[in-house]
């Protein structure tokens, strides 16, 4: 599965992605700037907390920030 990223400054995207066992998944390697997303998903599927971590040599990795969701 994949998912396209694209914003108002003409960047864009392309991160493959899963969702299993209560996990997803985003990620992409890109020279430099590898990037990648893992977000829990509640018992009750209403929030996912997760964190996107990058790297520059696909190495060592940092978390970059936060994101989570909760369903309103």
């Amino acid at each position: 599965m994949y998912r396209l990223y694209f914003d108002s400054r003409g960047v864009h995207r392309v991160y493959g992605m899963t969702v299993a066992d209560g996990v997803w998944k985003m990620w992409r390697g890109a020279p430099g700037f590898n990037q990648r997303y893992v977000g829990k998903i509640s018992d009750d599927r209403k929030t996912i907390i997760g964190q996107w971590e990058m790297s520059e040599d696909g190495k060592q990795w940092h978390v970059d920030f936060d994101l989570s969701y909760r369903k309103q």
